[in-house]
């Protein structure tokens, strides 16, 4: 079982930066992917950025640039850094993670407005 706990959403103008952190409580899984997702309102859910175990990203072509996702194995904790951010960027975010044997853990989310 994993447990995944987000912190640093918030308001912020557009062209300011949030970073998100997110740590996995995990007593027997091994995780190979960790990353981030978000949901608009009226809108599906989407990836945003994820992460390997050994260091290889992915993001959605909306964010890069912008967005830089970074992960410590050691600690089990995946960061999203987030930089010149635009309005379509508010959504709530959810942390997420893949184990090793394809079990998948969803945060319980965290806003992020971006709001003039």
């Amino acid at each position: 079982q994993v447990r995944l706990v987000e912190s640093g959403g918030g308001l912020v103008q557009p062209g300011g930066s949030l970073r998100l952190s997110c740590a996995a409580i995990s007593q027997f899984e091994d995780l190979y992917v960790m990353g981030w997702y978000r949901q608009a309102p009226g809108q599906q859910r989407e990836m945003v950025a994820t992460i390997l175990s050994g260091g290889r990203t992915e993001y959605a072509e909306s964010v890069k640039g912008r967005f830089t996702i970074s992960r410590d194995n050691a600690k089990n904790t995946v960061d999203l850094q987030m930089s010149n951010l635009k309005l379509e960027d508010t959504a709530v975010y959810y942390c997420n993670a893949v184990s090793t044997r394809a079990m998948r853990y969803w945060g319980q989310g965290t806003q992020v407005t971006v709001s003039s």
